[in-house]
């Protein structure tokens, strides 16, 4: 009687382990982090989509490209070093896109070091799709990954005309996961053959005689009137953040050309001097 209910008990224990166990798999399914990124379209137009990056287990991150209206042809994908507007070397290759998808467990960078899926969603890095192995120059499509994700946060400046240049815009300093900025320059009236020189200067615009240059930027394009610049440290060398720019004492000028920079088309205050 004794061993039989010993027996008994031994039983019951193990239906209500395995009971606990299987209403455990059942009601509290294993959660995976998870962080995706919109593709942009660059050269090839209707090309779009996403990219994400799962954590799959403690060591591996799986990376799915989703694209639409791509043709059959083998894409091949990368993860480069730097935001987008600066390029950068591979740092992990990815499985081409075939028929819109790519899928890649990633462990280790292409230097054999590993990387997680932390490190990963923080990374300072961008994401290429190309045109064919033989047209790596022609990208489809595109996305800054990581610390270069953009926030929501960003502050536009007002450039205005200076003398009767004709020339006016904005210049916008939106802020990436990491802290640094974007400046996009904005400008109307310039010149379609015209390269113009952006800078930041010391001061403000009512600084006599103008005060020196301490960031220069990707200088205008004069046929769309743009330029993009990734604002990670002045000339010096300094490094200069999003928070920084808000509190900076300076100006920003956009100049006729190089060989006139005392030529002045449109400035304006930025940081404590808006």
């Amino acid at each position: 009687t004794s061993t039989n209910s010993i027996t008994q008990g031994i039983a019951l224990l193990a239906i209500i382990i395995s009971t606990g166990l299987s209403s455990c798999t059942e009601d509290e399914p294993l959660v995976v982090a998870s962080t995706s990124y919109d593709i942009q379209v660059v050269n090839q137009l209707g090309v779009a989509g996403t990219v994400t990056f799962t954590e799959t287990s403690p060591f591996i991150t799986t990376v799915v490209i989703d694209m639409t209206s791509t043709d059959n042809a083998s894409h091949p994908a990368h993860i480069h070093l730097g935001a987008a507007i600066e390029g950068g070397d591979v740092s992990i290759t990815l499985n081409p896109v075939l028929n819109g998808r790519s899928s890649t467990e990633v462990v280790r960078l292409n230097n054999n070091a590993s990387v997680s899926y932390a490190q990963l969603i923080a990374y300072d890095g961008h994401l290429n799709v190309h045109q064919s192995a033989n047209e790596m120059g022609t990208i489809i499509g595109q996305t800054d990954i990581g610390g270069n994700k953009l926030t929501t946060n960003s502050i536009s400046y007002t450039l205005g005309e200076f003398g009767v240049s004709g020339v006016s815009g904005t210049a916008v300093f939106a802020k990436r996961e990491n802290g640094i900025s974007l400046v996009t320059i904005s400008l109307n009236g310039t010149i379609p053959n015209g390269i113009h020189p952006a800078a930041i200067h010391i001061g403000s615009v009512a600084t006599v005689g103008g005060g020196p240059v301490t960031k220069t930027l990707n200088p205008v394009n004069g046929v769309t009137g743009k330029s993009y610049t990734n604002l990670r440290t002045l000339d010096d060398g300094t490094p200069v953040s999003y928070d920084n720019v808000l509190v900076y004492d300076g100006y920003l000028a956009i100049h006729q050309a190089d060989i006139v920079m005392e030529v002045v088309l449109c400035q304006g205050n930025i940081g404590s001097n808006n």
